[in-house]
C-alpha cells in the first residue's frame, strides 16, 4: 500500500471511523506549554495532564507528544508505561489536531487528517498561530507509516462528532455550522463529508453544544456512544444553569432519534456538576494578542460527558464537586463490564477542555 495523501475518499476505499468502545492501539496525547493558554507556566495544567496519561497506561499503552523545551518535565512527570516523542505543535489538543482513525474489514488502519484552524480561524478561532497544529495529524501519519486521506479547505475538529462504528454519526449544529468553519458549504455539504470521510450514512444533527465560545459547541462535552444503539447525555438539573436548555433540547432530541438501522436510541442521563466550575480568583495567565482571554470567575464547560474511553476502562473528568461521585456512579452502571476512574481535571477545564480533548485513540488494526 502506497503511503502518504490519498486522492480517494474512506467511504469509496471500505474505511470507517471505529466506535470508541471498540478494541485501542494506544491513545495519543500532547504535553501542554502555551504560557497563554495554561497558567503559571503550564504547571498546573501539566500536573492534570500527567494524572490523565498515567491513568490511561494502567488499561493501554500512551503516546506523549512534546516539544524539545517540554521534553524533560514530562520526562520527570510520566510513568515508565507512556512513551515519549517530539513533534512541533501549537496546543494540546490532540483530539482535534490530530488525525481521525479509521479501520476496513481487513483490519488496515489509515486516517483522516482534517483542516484545523482553533475553531474558527479569523472569524473566532481561539488563539494564534496554528500552522503547527494544522500539520500535525500528517506527522503522526508518517510516524506510524500509514496513508491519509487530507480534507484540504474543509475544517473539522475530532471533538465535534461521535460515532458508533456501525454507521451513525451525532454533532450538533452550533459547531459544524459555524461561521469561522466552512461557511462556503451547506447542511446538506457538511453531512456529505462526513458521511465520505468517515464511512457513516446517517447524520443526527443535535442544536447546540454548551461552549459556544470555545469550540463553537463541541458534542463531546453534551452526548456520545456508549454502546451499539446507545448513548448517554448530560442532563442538567438546575434551570439557572446556562447548560439547562442545551442539554434539554438535547435529550429530547436524541429521544425521538433512531440510529442508521432503524433502531431507537436508548438514552441514558448523565447528571452534571452541582456547581458551576469557575476560573479562580488567584488565575494567572501571560495573554497574548489573538488569544482567548480567560478570566477569574469565567465559567468553565465541566461536564462529566467529556470522558474517555479505553480498553477495560473509562477515565472520567472530576471537580472536587458533590456529584463527582454521583457522576462515577452512573457511568459505572453504564460501563459495567469496565472500570470507572475519576481524574481532577479542572486545571484543564480552566483552559477550556477535557479527557476527551486532549485524547485521541488509535484503534487496534491488523
Amino acid at each position: 500500500m502506497k503511503r502518504g495523501m490519498l486522492t480517494s475518499t474512506p467511504q469509496e476505499d471500505g474505511y470507517r471511523m471505529p466506535a470508541e468502545f471498540e478494541k485501542q492501539r494506544r491513545v495519543w496525547m500532547c504535553w501542554p506549554e502555551r504560557y497563554d493558554v495554561w497558567r503559571n507556566g503550564a504547571k498546573p495544567a501539566r500536573l492534570a495532564f500527567a494524572r490523565v496519561a498515567n491513568t490511561i497506561a494502567e488499561f493501554e499503552p500512551v503516546t506523549m507528544i512534546t516539544s524539545e523545551a517540554g521534553f524533560s518535565s514530562a520526562k520527570g512527570m510520566l510513568g515508565s508505561d507512556v512513551n515519549i516523542i517530539v513533534l512541533p505543535y501549537n496546543d494540546a489538543w490532540v483530539r482535534d489536531t490530530g488525525p481521525t482513525f479509521l479501520i476496513n474489514a481487513d483490519g488496515n488502519l489509515r486516517a483522516v487528517d482534517w483542516t484545523f484552524n482553533a475553531w474558527g480561524g479569523n472569524v473566532d478561532g481561539l488563539y494564534h498561530p496554528w500552522d503547527d497544529d494544522d500539520r500535525l495529524a500528517g506527522l503522526i501519519c508518517d510516524r506510524l507509516d500509514i496513508a491519509r486521506y487530507r480534507t484540504e479547505g474543509f475544517v473539522l475538529e475530532g471533538g465535534s462528532f461521535h460515532v458508533d462504528g456501525k454507521g451513525t454519526l451525532i454533532t450538533t449544529e452550533m459547531c459544524l455550522l459555524s461561521k469561522g468553519r466552512n461557511p462556503h458549504l451547506n447542511k446538506s455539504e457538511i453531512e456529505k463529508m462526513l458521511k465520505e470521510y468517515l464511512g457513516v450514512n446517517k447524520v443526527i444533527w443535535l442544536k447546540d453544544g454548551i461552549d459556544p465560545d470555545e469550540t463553537n459547541g463541541h458534542i463531546d462535552d453534551v452526548a456520545s456512544f456508549v454502546g451499539e444503539g446507545e448513548v448517554v447525555c448530560i442532563d442538567e438539573e438546575n434551570s439557572d444553569s446556562p447548560f439547562f436548555y442545551p442539554s434539554k433540547e438535547a435529550l429530547r432530541m436524541l429521544d425521538s432519534s433512531t440510529d442508521c438501522s432503524g433502531r431507537k436510541l436508548k438514552v441514558h442521563r448523565l447528571c452534571c456538576p452541582k456547581n458551576l466550575v469557575r476560573i479562580p480568583d488567584d488565575y494567572q495567565i501571560l495573554s497574548e494578542d489573538g488569544s482567548k482571554c480567560r478570566r477569574p470567575g469565567d465559567i468553565c464547560i465541566a461536564s462529566y460527558a467529556n470522558f474517555l474511553i479505553v480498553n477495560g476502562g473509562v477515565i472520567v473528568p472530576q471537580y472536587g464537586d458533590e456529584n463527582d461521585e454521583r457522576a462515577l456512579l452512573e457511568l459505572q452502571k453504564i460501563f459495567s463490564d469496565r472500570k470507572v476512574i475519576g481524574v481532577d481535571t479542572r486545571e484543564i477545564v480552566y483552559g477550556g477542555g477535557n479527557i476527551h480533548c486532549i485524547t485521541q485513540q488509535q484503534p487496534f488494526a491488523g
